[in-house]
């Protein structure tokens, strides 16, 4: 089963891929993607017959994005792939889920997928 995930808008995208058959879902995370995501997947995955031991790969959408929901997304998605010692890919792009497929196939890893914010991070000055 191959995992396709963009969180970098407040409604999140997946893509499960087992063989030839592809279910695709939209969940309105909003603010409870740090709370719920795992939740959410597992029980995407249940429903196909799947759980996270049947993941073979992981492709991302890496941005540009929400700060937020992409650092969460790719947070839980490396530390899945790196956990179970699976590949994950990351793509920027209208056609992310096509790239990451193809890369999946033809072998490759990213090991890291980091995301592109697309503008410069705005980090608040400390109060003295």
């Amino acid at each position: 089963m191959i995992v396709l995930w963009n969180s970098a808008e407040m409604t999140v995208q997946l893509t499960l891929v087992d063989g030839d058959k592809r279910t695709d879902y939209e969940w309105a995370a909003e603010r409870n993607l740090a709370r719920d995501m795992l939740a959410y997947l597992r029980d995407r995955l249940a429903e196909n017959g799947a759980s996270f031991a049947d993941i073979s790969g992981i492709g991302v959408f890496r941005g540009p994005g929400s700060f937020t929901g992409l650092r969460i997304g790719l947070a839980v998605l490396n530390t899945i792939a790196h956990e179970q010692r699976i590949p994950i890919v990351g793509v920027a792009g209208e056609a992310w889920r096509e790239e990451c497929l193809a890369r999946l196939q033809n072998g490759r890893n990213d090991e890291i997928v980091l995301p592109e914010y697309g503008a410069e991070a705005r980090i608040t000055k400390p109060r003295k």
